[in-house]
């Protein structure tokens, strides 16, 4: 009987044992997951707050200058609306239905005395039209024309030879200040450079058209 009490009282100290073993290595494998699995949430937090400075990056970037406008206003050039057809000659000549003529003749440049720059100029009957490219930007810019003719016709298709009433609705397509007299109309920029596009007016009819750019 003795023998029997003593198995069962080793029998549960041996259990208890066991079961104080088993706590002992749950307890020390959840203390060294821990360390990871919070290791781990740390460094993913700061990836997720680092992803919308790259987006601010890219953004910022998208923003900076970059190529020039496509497009041209209409007092910057009267005669095309694309940028880069202004930078060509050939853009011009394919413009004018009539015979013409064109002279090019270097000019000093005005801010470098020693850059040659360069002075184009197209002649079809009485009408001239004058462009200044400069040789260090490869730029074509419109300084005077002087349009007598009808060998031409400006955007929007204003002519010489078109009516007063005509030319008052086209002009109204743009953004520009109209000046009116009996003998003429003055488009002029509502702010930027002074640039000025008259329609000189004979018997209700334009007769002259003339255009003063802004060349620095």
């Amino acid at each position: 009987m003795l023998h029997l009490i003593s198995l069962s009282l080793r029998y549960r100290y041996s259990l208890s044992v066991r079961l104080l073993v088993l706590l002992l290595l749950i307890s020390t494998t959840a203390g060294a997951c821990n360390p990871e699995e919070a290791h781990e949430e740390q460094t993913e937090e700061p990836r997720e707050r680092s992803r919308p400075l790259v987006e601010s990056d890219t953004l910022l970037a998208r923003r900076q200058p970059g190529a020039p406008p496509s497009s041209l206003d209409f007092l910057g050039n009267p005669f095309l609306s694309d940028y880069r057809q202004s930078k060509k000659l050939d853009a011009y000549f394919a413009r004018i239905n009539t015979d013409f003529t064109l002279d090019a003749d270097p000019i000093e440049n005005m801010h470098r005395p020693a850059i040659t720059d360069t002075i184009y100029t197209i002649r079809f009957g009485e009408s001239v039209i004058e462009l200044y490219a400069p040789t260090q930007t490869g730029e074509l810019l419109l300084q005077v024309a002087d349009i007598r003719n009808g060998g031409i016709a400006l955007r929007n298709n204003m002519k010489v030879g078109m009516s007063q009433p005509e030319l008052m609705t086209k002009l109204k397509n743009f953004d520009v200040r109209i000046l009116q007299t009996n003998s003429e109309i003055v488009a002029t920029s509502v702010e930027g450079a002074p640039t000025s596009l008259r329609f000189f007016l004979k018997n209700g009819k334009v007769n002259r058209i003339r255009y003063e750019g802004y060349v620095d």
